[in-house]
């Protein structure tokens, strides 16, 4: 006798775990390109001035979205951490990316000073949300910020100007906490509501600072329109959202060990189209970084 043919509720729940699954590699993918999208709109337009024009077409777009989904707004005792955790993680995380890479910051090697977040992130979560951090992830962890070392160390050099490098690392400690914050203030807020009630304080945050630090000057092109619109669509949409579902669903550290994928993948797509290059030490430090990250998102016993 053959065996009944799935029901749409088992169907369902094979397409959800599918998805879960796929997750973590679309959200790396979509994440990589933003370093990717800011390199290319940078040489048209300043990085605060830009993350405003962003900011405000991302703001008109989630309007009728959260409309259409009739997603629930947030309780008015959470608007504020909603907000406070949005500046952290997007406009200190941008902000710092953005000027970094306008200062001549690569974006690989941009890419891979955020990607240490795993680090602080692992660090902080014990104490702050309560989470077991086992022997064989700090073991990942330590294999992480070698591979990261080695690519730093070869991409600045000894008399290299790294001061433009510590904007990253602003933005590094920016999605840290607000990571974090997000993680232990936010649970159970609507996606979409969330991302909308962020994004004004962001956009605020950036077009006070391009009025105040930047000359507002912008040269129109079809490589700063092609940026403007793929970051805000795509990557702010698409990947932030994936970004906090996955913090809603999984550890905060496992979640950021995530970045540690991005480096790699945001060196590749940055040699393909502006022809940046790493030599042999940043290629083993990329390897050591793939090792940490299969170490800490390995399952089972590993005190």
């Amino acid at each position: 006798m053959s065996a009944p043919p799935p029901s749409p509720r088992n169907l369902s729940d094979r397409a959800q775990t599918a998805w879960l699954a796929v997750m973590p590699a679309v959200f790396v993918g979509l994440w990589s390109t933003g370093f990717i999208g800011a390199k290319l709109g940078l040489p048209y337009i300043e990085p605060l001035t830009f993350l405003f024009l962003r900011f405000v077409l991302l703001t008109a777009l989630m309007v009728p979205l959260v409309l259409f989904f009739r997603a629930d707004w947030p309780p008015r005792a959470k608007l504020k951490h909603i907000a406070l955790s949005g500046v952290l993680i997007q406009a200190f995380y941008l902000g710092g990316v953005f000027i970094a890479i306008h200062q001549g910051v690569q974006a690989g090697v941009a890419a891979l000073i955020v990607s240490t977040q795993p680090i602080l992130t692992a660090a902080l979560a014990g104490p702050v949300l309560g989470e077991r951090v086992t022997r064989r992830q700090w073991l990942g962890l330590a294999f992480g910020m070698a591979g990261v070392a080695a690519v730093i160390i070869e991409k600045i050099g000894p008399g290299g100007a790294a001061w433009p490098a510590f904007f990253a690392v602003g933005s590094l400690v920016g999605i840290t906490i607000g990571t974090l914050y997000q993680k232990k203030y936010c649970q159970g807020v609507d996606v979409l509501s969330g991302m909308l009630v962020q994004c004004v304080p962001v956009a605020l945050v950036f077009g006070l600072g391009a009025l105040l630090f930047e000359t507002n000057e912008i040269v129109w092109t079809g490589e700063l329109v092609f940026a403007l619109l793929w970051l805000t669509i795509p990557l702010s949409i698409g990947a932030t959202t994936l970004f906090y579902l996955m913090i809603k669903r999984g550890a905060a550290s496992q979640v950021a060990s995530l970045f540690y994928l991005v480096p790699p993948t945001t060196a590749a797509l940055a040699w393909l189209i502006f022809d940046e290059r790493f030599g042999l030490s940043a290629m083993i430090g990329m390897a050591l970084v793939i090792v940490g990250i299969l170490l800490i998102r390995m399952k089972g016993n590993g005190a």
